[in-house]
């Protein structure tokens, strides 16, 4: 089953016990899905990947909002709270730091680097990314390769 069809049976499913705010956050979660693969050049239906980094888009976004929200506004913070929740049981799970290290010790046995450098820096993330795209991020491995970096 793919991320779409997912999202829509719980949408029915928050329809069927008349649980607005959990519909309305999955009908904004589901256009998001929906218009990805309506906007892709090759008109093929989303990948899992694709649809990972649209929800991880869509958190982000939504956590910024709940940042950016003035302190007097509750309303609009419970509702981006709200939907941070609902996005995230349709995230996929983030790696871990030690996951991050080991596909970096990998990236660096790959490029024949031993002790990384500053100067290694944009070599090493060019690899690097790719490898972890969607399943990590990125601040989180940049960190974690700047702490590795002698």
């Amino acid at each position: 089953m793919s991320r779409i069809d997912e999202v829509r049976q719980a949408m029915v499913e928050a329809m069927k016990a008349k649980d607005k705010p959990r519909k309305d956050a999955l009908s904004m979660l589901l256009s998001a899905l929906k218009n990805f693969e309506i906007d892709k050049k090759d008109h093929t239906p989303i990948t899992e990947e694709e649809a990972d980094a649209v929800v991880k888009k869509e958190l982000r976004q939504t956590q910024e909002t709940l940042e950016q929200a003035p302190a007097d506004r509750t309303d609009i913070k419970e509702e981006a709270s709200f939907r941070i929740a609902v996005y995230k049981e349709f995230a996929p799970e983030d790696m871990g730091v030690d996951q991050i290290k080991e596909i970096i010790g990998g990236v660096l046995a790959e490029l024949g680097i031993e002790t990384p450098t500053a100067a290694d820096k944009g070599k090493i993330m060019k690899v690097l990314m790719p490898k972890v795209k969607g399943k990590a991020d990125g601040k989180v491995v940049n960190d974690t390769l700047a702490a590795m970096m002698k």
